[in-house]
């Protein structure tokens, strides 16, 4: 792998699992559905809870209403938690029409923005020109672009090229499918890949001969079986 320029944030961490990765990422990403993941209850005190208990380091927390008004309330709530507070507002409302004027008006207010579920170069050009001044994150979904069969590092490249060449904005490979899309962000020159915790410390892996990582399956498996007793 090339020399890193990919930045890791760990998607959707626990409270414990931040206390075993922290010097292992730059920064951390949240949304609604990894707050209901982890068991939240009160979605404003959790974030707060964040807020204070990581305190270094890049924090994205994701608004949920579907309208302009409420967006922009939710966003300034949230982005008054800390000065490391990313706010994730969404590309588009639940009815399709672009949540540009929600992104003009907060980035007025100087809210950090991190502007997510984008899928296409196209969803790019339409914000860049609002954003481009700022260090506003655009998270691209390039395993959810996989997922349609379409070759996701195509886009990459080209969103990586336009943003990098025409704002100070940076580019975030979100939803990876496994460790190795850490290599594909640094090749496609993403700044930031979310990873979940369980991706992270795969990284260990990175370098391991393949043949010992062949026995260590064998091995596994052989435990695996001796403790569940099996018998044929």
């Amino acid at each position: 792998m090339k020399k890193n320029r990919t930045i890791i944030y760990a998607d959707g961490a626990s409270l414990d699992q931040i206390k075993k990765i922290d010097p292992l990422v730059k920064g951390y990403t949240f949304n609604p559905s990894l707050f209901r993941k982890l068991g939240v209850k009160n979605y404003l005190s959790f974030s707060k809870i964040l807020s204070k208990k990581i305190k270094k380091k890049s924090i994205s927390l994701e608004v949920f209403a579907d309208d302009e008004i409420n967006m922009i309330h939710q966003a300034k709530k949230l982005s008054n938690l800390g000065n490391n507070i990313y706010v994730k507002i969404p590309i588009t409302f639940t009815n399709g029409k672009s949540t540009k004027n929600v992104i003009k008006e907060l980035i007025k207010l100087n809210v950090k923005l991190n502007i997510t579920a984008i899928f296409t170069l196209k969803q790019v050009k339409k914000i860049l020109p609002i954003v481009k001044n700022t260090k506003t994150i655009l998270s691209i979904f390039a395993g959810r672009i996989y997922d349609t069969g379409i070759d996701a590092n195509k886009i990459m490249q080209s969103i990586c090229k336009l943003v990098h060449k025409n704002s100070k904005c940076l580019v975030l490979w979100a939803s990876p499918r496994m460790i190795y899309d850490l290599i594909q962000a640094n090749k496609m020159n993403c700044d930031i890949i979310t990873l979940p915790v369980d991706l992270i410390f795969k990284k260990k892996n990175f370098g391991k001969k393949l043949e010992s990582y062949s026995l260590e399956t064998v091995k596994n498996f052989y435990q695996d079986s001796l403790k569940s007793k099996y018998k044929l």
